[in-house]
C-alpha cells in the first residue's frame, strides 16, 4: 500500500535516515521503537506529508487517506463537543442538513409542482446516498466513541475550548477514529488516556479496518495491538514480525548474530591486514597484495547497534514501618458542590502494592493528596503508623526542581552519601549521559524534568511510595529501570499509573475509585477486571475482600505449610472456575444469539414498514395533501434513523459473539 524509496533525512548534520527503504501492506499494525531522538515522529510526519523528504519518495496510492495524530499541542473551540466529534462525518453532516431543507421545501404548500418535483427527485437522490454511507448511524458511531474515549454525556454539549490539554488530545484523537482514514498514524495516543480510555482503545484498534502505524511508551498496549514492529536505529528501519515481547527476544537474537558475524569480519579484515603489511614490498607478491587491497576497500562494515546498559541499584536502606502503615476512616471530600468521596475508609499494611484506578477526574490524585497529608480531608480521619518514613511523588514533582542547578546537583543534593557512587549510573537509566548531567535544570523540557524527578526520587530512603503518574514522560527503557526497583522495592507502595503494563506488574492490590467511593480488590489489574466481570453478571457493585480474588491465579503465594493440601485444594477450585467458565460462555452465547435475532426481528419489521411508506410516497398524487403528506415523511425519516441505529447495534453484537466464540 505504501512504498518507502531510498528515503532520506537529516537535521544539520545529523542523519536521522539514509537509503531506507520499506513498505506497508493493508490493515498492518506497526508499532514504531527506537531510543528517543532516532526519528520516530520525523517519520510519522513524512508519512502524513507535513515534513519534507531530503531525498528519495514515499509512494502511495491517490485515493490514500491518512490521519495523523501528534503527541500534543492540538485545541479546538468554536464548536461543542458532539458538534466537533461529528466533523469527522462532516459530507454527511451536510447532506443530513440538505435532506431536512428539502423536506421543509416539500412541506410548502405554495411550492409549484415542477418544483416540487424536482425537490422530491433530488431528495431521493440523497437520501439513497445518505444511506448507502450509513449516515443514519453517525449519531450513535459518534456517542460510541466520546462514551469509549470518557467522555460523559453531559460533555456533549459543552464549548470544546473549556477542555484542557490532555481532553483536547482525545478530542482529536476521537475525529481521527470516526473519520477512519485508510492509514492511521499515532505519536504516543495513550499518553493523555486513562486506563479505562485506554483498554477501549486498545480494542477499536484490534477491530481496525485499516492500517496502524504507532509510537506508544505502553508496552502491554503494543503488545495487544501490533503484529509488527519497525525498529528506527543506525539510520534505517529494521522489521521485526509479532508484537513487542516478541521483538525483544528476536532483537537480542539479531543483535547476537550481528556481533558474532562483526566479530568475524574484524578477524579477516586483520588477517587480510597482516597479510598487506608483511609482502607490501616483496614483488613477487605485490599481485596479491594490490587485490587484497581492493578486497579490503569493498569491504562494508557491519555495524553493530550500541549496547544499551540498563540501570540497575536498590533503593537506600530505610527503617521497616509497624505492621499498619495508612489508614483512612469515614473520609469525606468535596469542592463546592462536587461530592469526591463520602465516608471512605481504607486499611493500608506493610508490604501493600496498591494500583489506584478510574475515570480521569474520579478522584485518584485527591485520594492521593489525602493518603500523603498534604491535602486534608474535610470529614474522617488519617491515621499514619509506626516509623513511617513516606516520599510523595507528585503529577507535578518537576516543577518543583531547582532551576539554578545542574541534573547531577540535583540528584546529589538530599541523596544519602552511600547513594551517591550511583548518581550516573542512574542518570544514564534516565537517559542523561555525557555532558547533559551538567544542563541547568531551568533549561530542560517537561519530560526531561519528569525523568529528572523520577531519578532524584529513587535516591531517597523511604519506607512508604506514593506516586502519582510516575511513568508520564517516560519511554519504556526507563519505565523499566523504575520498574525493576519498585519490583524489588521492600516498603509498601501506593500508586497511580495509565500503563498496563507497569500496573500488572506491581499491583497486588486494586483500589478501584468512583462515584463518592474507593473499593478494595485484592489481585493485579487483570484480578481486579475478572472481579469486575463477575460483578456485572451477578449485577451487584462491590465484592467481599476474601472474595474479589480470583482463586489459583497467578497473584497468589501458597504458604510453606498445608502447601500440598492447598495445591490440591487450589486445583479443585480452579477445575470449578473454568466449568464455571464454561457455563458463563454458554450463558453469554445464548444470550447474544436472542439479543441478535431480536434485532434482525426489528430491522426486518421497521424495514417493511419503511417499504410501504416508500411504496405510498411513491403513489401519484401524494404530495397533492400537503398535510397528509408531512406526517408520512416524518415517519419515514424516524424508521431510517432507528434502523441504523439497530443495524449498527447488531454489527456490535455480531462481533461480540464472534470473539465469544473463538475464546
Amino acid at each position: 500500500m505504501i512504498q518507502l524509496a531510498n528515503l532520506q533525512k537529516s537535521f544539520g548534520d545529523r542523519v536521522l535516515f539514509e537509503d531506507v527503504s520499506w513498505q506497508l501492506q493493508r490493515r498492518d499494525r506497526v508499532g514504531l521503537t527506537g531510543p528517543n531522538g532516532a526519528g520516530k515522529t520525523t517519520l510519522l510526519r513524512m508519512l502524513a506529508g507535513l515534513d519534507e523528504l531530503d531525498k528519495g519518495q514515499i509512494v502511495k496510492p491517490n485515493n490514500l487517506t491518512i490521519g495523523y495524530l501528534p503527541q500534543d499541542g492540538l485545541v479546538h473551540a468554536g464548536h461543542t463537543l458532539l458538534e466537533e466529534a461529528s466533523l469527522a462525518f462532516a459530507p454527511l453532516i451536510e447532506m443530513k442538513a440538505q435532506l431536512h431543507e428539502i423536506e421543509a421545501r416539500l412541506g410548502d404548500a405554495s411550492l409549484s409542482e415542477e418544483a416540487h418535483d424536482a425537490a422530491l427527485a433530488r431528495y431521493a437522490e440523497l437520501q439513497e446516498t445518505f444511506r448507502a454511507q450509513d449516515g443514519y448511524t453517525v449519531d450513535l458511531k459518534v456517542a460510541t466513541v466520546l462514551r469509549g474515549l470518557g467522555f460523559s454525556d453531559e460533555d456533549h454539549g459543552r464549548p470544546t475550548e473549556t477542555f484542557s490539554g490532555g481532553w483536547q488530545m482525545r478530542i482529536a484523537l476521537a475525529k481521527l477514529l470516526l473519520a477512519r482514514p485508510g492509514l492511521l498514524l499515532l505519536d504516543e495516543p495513550t499518553n493523555h488516556l486513562d486506563l479505562e480510555a485506554r483498554n477501549w482503545l486498545e480494542e477499536y484498534l484490534h477491530e481496525y479496518p485499516h492500517a496502524v502505524i504507532l509510537v506508544s511508551h505502553d508496552r502491554f498496549f503494543l503488545d495487544a495491538v501490533v503484529t509488527r514492529i519497525a525498529e528506527v536505529s543506525l539510520r534505517t528501519l529494521t522489521d521485526y514480525p509479532g508484537n513487542y515481547s516478541q521483538y525483544l527476544a528476536e532483537r537480542d537474537a539479531r543483535l547476537e548474530r550481528l556481533r558474532q558475524a562483526k566479530k568475524r569480519q574484524d578477524e579477516e579484515v586483520a588477517r587480510v591486514k597482516a597479510f598487506i603489511d608483511r609482502f607490501r614490498y616483496q614483488a613477487t607478491k605485490a599481485a596479491q597484495v594490490q587485490s587484497r587491497i581492493k578486497l579490503l576497500e569493498k569491504v562494508v562494515p557491519i555495524e553493530v547497534p550500541a549496547e544499551r546498559k540498563k540501570a540497575h541499584f536498590s533503593f537506600p536502606a530505610c527503617p521497616k514501618s509497624g505492621r499498619m502503615v495508612l489508614e483512612l476512616k469515614h473520609v469525606g471530600k468535596a469542592y463546592g458542590s462536587k461530592v469526591v468521596f463520602r465516608q471512605v475508609g481504607l486499611h493500608i499494611e506493610r508490604g501493600d502494592r496498591i494500583a489506584l484506578v478510574g475515570p480521569n477526574g474520579s478522584g485518584k490524585s485527591t485520594l492521593m493528596r489525602m493518603l500523603s497529608g498534604v491535602e486534608a480531608p474535610d470529614t474522617g480521619t488519617r491515621e499514619e503508623g509506626h516509623q513511617v518514613v513516606m516520599q510523595y511523588f507528585a503529577q507535578d514533582e518537576a516543577t518543583r526542581l531547582e532551576p539554578a542547578r545542574n541534573v547531577y546537583e540535583t540528584l546529589e543534593a538530599g541523596s544519602p552519601m552511600t547513594m551517591v557512587p550511583a548518581i550516573r549510573n542512574i542518570l544514564g537509566g534516565f537517559l542523561f549521559s555525557g555532558d547533559d548531567i551538567y544542563k541547568k535544570v531551568g533549561v530542560l523540557s517537561g519530560g526531561e524534568r519528569t525523568r529528572l524527578a523520577v531519578a532524584r526520587m529513587l535516591l531517597r530512603p523511604a519506607n512508604l511510595l506514593l506516586l502519582d503518574e510516575p511513568t508520564n514522560h517516560l519511554d519504556l527503557d526507563s519505565k523499566d529501570v523504575l520498574l525493576d526497583a519498585l519490583i524489588e522495592y521492600g516498603g509498601t507502595l501506593i500508586f497511580v499509573s495509565h500503563d498496563r503494563y507497569f500496573v500488572d506488574r506491581l499491583a497486588t492490590k486494586v483500589v478501584e475509585i468512583g462515584g463518592g467511593d474507593a473499593v478494595l480488590y485484592p489481585g493485579n489489574y487483570e484480578e481486579f477486571l475478572w472481579s469486575k466481570r463477575q460483578q456485572e453478571e451477578k449485577g451487584t457493585r462491590q465484592v467481599p475482600e476474601a472474595r474479589g480474588r480470583r482463586p489459583g491465579s497467578k497473584g497468589q503465594k501458597p504458604e510453606a505449610r498445608g502447601q500440598m493440601a492447598e495445591a490440591r485444594g487450589q486445583a479443585r477450585q480452579e477445575k470449578k472456575i473454568l466449568d464455571a467458565r464454561a457455563r458463563r460462555l454458554q450463558r453469554e452465547n445464548d444470550a447474544l444469539k436472542k439479543t441478535i435475532a431480536d434485532l434482525e426481528a426489528r430491522i426486518a419489521e421497521r424495514e417493511r414498514t419503511i417499504k410501504e411508506l416508500e411504496a405510498a410516497m411513491a403513489a401519484p398524487g401524494f404530495y397533492e395533501d400537503r398535510e397528509a403528506a408531512r406526517p408520512v415523511i416524518d415517519r419515514h425519516q424516524a424508521l431510517m434513523w432507528e434502523v441504523g441505529d439497530l443495524m449498527h447495534q447488531w454489527e456490535e453484537i455480531s462481533q461480540s459473539a464472534a470473539r465469544l466464540t473463538e475464546s
